[in-house]
């Protein structure tokens, strides 16, 4: 399955991606996570080792250069736009618990040139992952579809909304939604989290009547602790476990 999770920043996509990624790691699928939302966080919650040391793969620049022909940031009309990328997954991604991680990293700040070299690379690579490998991919995105062309949406076997109570959660999965149908996205499907009780699912449910709901995630403050403290929200969170299952049969 190809799975691409999106959101309002803060209603927890991240920890979606993560448990669904254990999730099939455990169960014995080969596994690719992909942080594609620029605020990466993906590594330090599935507890990999030195997160901080993963190098986002727009940073590989003389990598980008030998592929695309052009120069990061560099003024060049000239580059290729199908850059070869199959080897990627298997030479640079970051594995751990039998998750292979990549982290792809954001263009920031003014005067940095044309980014069409980074983009393209990326673009490719992420064409790759979905149309050609036969894993699993997740994808944790920012909130929005900027990461996915039409070729590579298609692709996509299920687009996850999470959303948390409130209005500006659920008026982001509705901008999602729309964005999404432009480019032929119609396997739209949401995760509720941060459920404190039956009113919150209430809530939610009654707003967002036209979304199919997979499932809910409780607040829990197993979550905290492990944000705060780095270890496996996967290993000590039984309910957290179950409710994973649960999301997991309704895909």
């Amino acid at each position: 399955m190809k799975i691409a999770v999106s959101g309002k920043g803060g209603v927890g996509k991240t920890t979606l991606v993560a448990g669904l990624a254990r999730y099939f790691a455990v169960k014995g699928r080969s596994v690719f996570a992909i942080d594609a939302d620029p605020d990466t966080n993906l590594a330090l919650t599935l507890s990999f080792p030195n997160p901080s040391s993963i190098t986002p793969l727009i940073e590989m620049e003389k990598l980008i250069e030998e592929r695309t022909g052009a120069k990061p940031g560099s003024l060049s009309p000239f580059f290729k736009l199908n850059p070869k990328v199959d080897d990627i997954p298997d030479k640079y991604f970051a594995e751990h618990d039998g998750i292979k991680l990549a982290v792809m990293g954001t263009v920031r700040g003014g005067g940095m040139g044309c980014t069409c070299p980074e983009n393209a690379f990326l673009k490719a690579l992420l064409s790759h992952l979905l149309v050609e490998r036969e894993e699993m991919v997740i994808l944790d995105m920012e909130a929005g579809i900027e990461h996915l062309g039409r070729g590579t949406a298609r692709n996509v076997d299920k687009f996850i909304v999470v959303v948390e109570p409130g209005k500006k959660s659920i008026e982001t999965a509705f901008r999602i939604k729309e964005l999404s149908s432009q480019i032929g996205v119609t396997n739209i499907s949401v995760v509720g989290n941060k459920i404190r009780e039956e009113k919150d699912k209430n809530y939610l449910s009654s707003n967002m009547t036209d979304f199919n709901f997979l499932g809910f995630i409780s607040f829990d403050k197993n979550i905290i602790e492990a944000d705060m403290n780095g270890f496996s929200l996967w290993e000590k969170g039984e309910k957290f476990r179950q409710e994973i299952e649960a999301i997991v049969k309704n895909l």
